[in-house]
């Protein structure tokens, strides 16, 4: 069992390779901004893209992430409250415009809540810059999901993998 999940991770890697730097693993800091900031301290996000090229200096494709919110513990006259942690996966397409070594682009799509209950997501976006070093790139963006009853936003940086 060990050799065939390692002869198929082995195959996987070859064919990403092979794909030239289309497909992209990106993990990010998030510092919540706005009414997201009140519950939550920090967070961090993974995001994967497959981008085809459309021409010299635009990409597009699908996207997920995965983002996670640390909740904060809140002091009341009546006493401590703990926020539970939020999830999204945020599922949608990505678009890139590329100058030189620095890009534009944007995520859209919608940000499934996986928690706390009730969570039920809602429209996720995601504009970003970012400066490509070669098969890494530093990324710094801005992410919202919108929500019935407001909008969990943060601000991002992190760092971009081309496979």
């Amino acid at each position: 069992m060990k050799k065939l999940l390692l002869l198929t991770a082995l195959v996987v890697l070859s064919f990403t390779t092979a794909q030239s730097q289309n497909f992209n693993i990106g993990v990010s800091a998030s510092l919540p901004v706005g009414d997201s900031s009140d519950g939550y301290t920090f967070g961090a996000q993974l995001d994967f893209s497959y981008l085809f090229d459309i021409n010299d200096s635009f990409y597009v494709g699908p996207m997920a992430s995965l983002l996670y919110y640390n909740g904060d513990e809140i002091d009341t006259p009546i006493g401590t409250f703990e926020v539970d942690s939020a999830v999204f996966l945020p599922i949608g397409g990505s678009a890139r415009f590329m100058l030189e070594e620095f890009f534009f682009g944007a995520d859209l799509g919608y940000g499934v809540g996986i928690s706390p209950d009730g969570n039920d997501g809602g429209f996720f976006y995601r504009p970003k810059v970012g400066y490509n070093f070669g098969s890494i790139a530093a990324i710094l963006s801005y992410s919202g999901v919108s929500m019935d009853g407001g909008t969990f936003s943060s601000v991002n940086a992190g760092v971009e993998f081309g496979l």
